[in-house]
């Protein structure tokens, strides 16, 4: 099952690497996600560390970060909306 399991990463890794370099994408794909990563843990940061809610904080984690990378600053408010009403 593990061999199965590791042949279809590489496969899809393969596949992958070869849709971003037949298209010419280069390596500025890159430094968009990278600068969007760094952005959307910087918005969880703030609102965890700026006081505005005292009992508010969203752990940083790949899926709330995700989640704020995917959605910007609408993904910051859904996080806090959660956060307060469900748990």
């Amino acid at each position: 099952m593990k061999l199965i399991i590791a042949a279809v990463m590489v496969l899809s890794l393969t596949a992958l690497l070869f849709i971003i370099f037949r298209k010419k994408l280069g390596f500025q794909w890159l430094t968009l996600f990278g600068t969007h990563l760094v952005l959307s843990a910087l918005g969880v940061y703030v609102i965890n560390f700026s006081g505005l809610i005292s009992e508010l904080y969203i752990p940083l984690n790949p899926m709330t970060v995700g989640t704020v990378m995917m959605l910007g600053l609408p993904g910051v408010a859904l996080l806090v909306a959660l956060k307060l009403i469900v748990i």
